[in-house]
This record gives structure tokens, sequence and C-alpha cells, in this order.
């Protein structure tokens, strides 16, 4: 019976210890101890600004910045404790990263320092559409995600679904959609101030006014807000296309909004927008004559940041003040 007994416990022990070995098991690469995976796979941009499958670290821990989108993103789900080296920026929302000396000075959203960059030993790196051209360079240092805002779906859109796949790579992809449409009720009050209006967006650069669409910056007050864009012909996509006062004038607009870029990349000496913008051709459009000149607040973030979370916030805040919304 003592025997039997013993043979038993024996078999009781085994089970206990073979059950214990399955719960710490591995994840679904391979690596014990954990239920993680050790890479994810996204869809992002190449070099060449086509869809591409990219596999990348998850959860990775050293983390390089050269798009103030995804650094917005990456600051808005908290985990920005990870970056090692960033891109410049003057935003001030996103200031304590570049004042801390422990990250490196990556160069600029348009013009990475490669060295610095390798220096820094990243797991992944971030970048824009202005540093498309130093992808494949960039990508042998570590996988690049290039994420860009889509147009044909809209910038809100465009931000939740960049915010979901920046979020996945650290499992943070259920703290994302809350943070975006918690926005849906102030888009919908813009969009009844909106509803029959036309208007002109535009942008300021070293004197000119260019004419911006509804397929590049800006396009917000467009697509989202729903103003008729008077300036919605043609391809406007980077800069928008230069035009002269006199077209202003003959597209008699009911309101203009207008983003300085000379004060968005901090240009020293230029002209401020209302300077440019508010001459003796303008003054005779209903827009100016009916105070409904809006000139954007926060250009820097309007230039450099479109698709961030935060951003969207500080956006919809110039459209708010602008228009008057409570």
């Amino acid at each position: 019976m003592k025997k039997i007994t013993a043979i038993l416990l024996m078999a009781l022990m085994v089970l206990s210890l073979t059950a214990c070995g399955n719960q710490t098991g591995k994840d679904n690469n391979g690596s014990e101890g954990s239920t993680e995976p050790t890479s994810v796979t996204i869809t992002t941009l190449n070099g060449q600004k086509e869809q591409t499958q990219l596999e990348v670290p998850y959860n990775p821990e050293r983390i390089a910045i050269l798009d103030l989108a995804a650094l917005d993103i990456i600051d808005s789900i908290g985990v920005g404790d990870k970056v090692v080296g960033m891109a410049q920026t003057s935003i001030d929302y996103l200031s304590h990263y570049s004042e801390n000396k422990s990250i490196k000075n990556l160069g600029t959203i348009k013009e990475a320092d490669i060295e610095a960059v390798m220096e820094c030993e990243p797991d992944i790196i971030f970048i824009g559409g202005r540093l498309s051209a130093s992808y494949d360079k960039l990508s042998e240092i570590a996988p690049v995600v290039y994420l860009a805002t889509d147009n044909s779906i809209g910038l809100v859109e465009s931000t939740l679904k960049n915010a979901k796949t920046i979020a996945s790579i650290f499992g943070k992809e259920n703290e994302v959609e809350d943070k975006v449409n918690q926005y849906n009720d102030r888009i919908n009050n813009l969009k009844n101030i909106a509803s029959g209006k036309n208007a002109l967006v535009g942008m300021t650069t070293s004197g000119s006014f260019n004419i911006l669409g509804n397929d590049g910056r800006c396009s917000i007050m467009g697509n989202e807000i729903g103003f008729n864009n008077l300036g919605a012909t043609g391809n406007t996509s980077t800069h928008g296309n230069e035009a002269s006062f006199e077209t202003v004038v003959a597209k008699n607009p009911e309101y203009i909004f207008v983003m300085d870029r000379d004060k968005a990349i901090g240009k020293a000496g230029a002209a401020s927008a209302k300077e440019i913008v508010e001459n003796d051709l303008v003054k005779s459009t209903p827009a100016y004559k009916n105070n409904h000149i809006i000139y954007l607040e926060n250009p820097n973030v309007w230039y450099t940041a479109e698709g961030g979370i935060q951003a969207l916030d500080m956006m919809l805040k110039d459209l708010e003040k602008g228009l008057g919304v409570k």
C-alpha cells in the first residue's frame, strides 16, 4: 500500500512539473519565458512610397524619430521614454524631447544626420515623406517605418490608421481609437459652420500666397470640415500653387484660411502672413469685409506634425478659435 501511494505521489509531481513547464511556454517566435512576440509585421511605405510589409521588433527599446507626427503619436501612447534620437523641432508640446540632453540630435525632418542615427544604435527608425529618398540608407541601420497621411480617406482617418500601426508595435492598440474619436463632436461643430460656405485655403511663403487644395496640407478644411474649397483644382499636394491676389479676388471667397510657412520654419526677417495677405485687393473680398480671414496660430504644427494625435487637437483649436466655436 505504501509503495502504491509513493508511486501515485511521484506521478502527481511529474504532472505538476509538466503543467508548470507549459505555462512558461514559448511565444510564436520560439523564445522561452514570454507570451509576447519578438517581432510584428506592419504595413508601411518604402522609399518609392509604395505600400509594403515590414517586420519590426516588438516593443523596441531604442527609437530614432525623424518624423514629428510619429513622435507625437509615440508621446501620446506613453512610450516616449524609449526615444534615443530625434529630429529638431520648435513645437512646444514636444520640446521636452529636444531639450533632453540624453536624446541625440539627428538633424531635421528634411535632412537626417546619418552618422548620428548610427551612433544612437536604434532598434527602429520612424521617418516622414521628406526623408523618403533616405529610406534605403537608413534601412541599413534599422527597420524604417514610413507612414503618411492619405487624403483619399482624410486626415482624421489617416491619423487613426497610422496611430494604430505605431501602437501595434508597442502593444498599445487599445489606447488609440478613443484618443482620436474624442475629436468627432468638435469636428461636427465645425461642420455646422462650414455647411454651404466656400473658402480659399492658402500658405504664405517668401512673400507669395500659394493656394492649397484638398490633396495635401490643410486639406481638413475641405475634406472633413466641409468648406467648398475654391482652390481644389489640379495638384497642390506639396506647397500648393502660387496665385496672384487678382486670382484671390476673382474667386470671391467667403473665408480665407492662411498658414504662415515662414513662421512655421522660423525664417528670420520674413514678412508676416497678415502683411502679405491684407493688401488693397484682398480687402475687397467678403472674407476680409466679414472678418473671415483666419490665420492658423500654430503653423509649425500644421506644417511639420500634421498626422499626429496631439497635432489634430491643436489644429482643431486653431479652427475653433478662428471660427468662433465656444
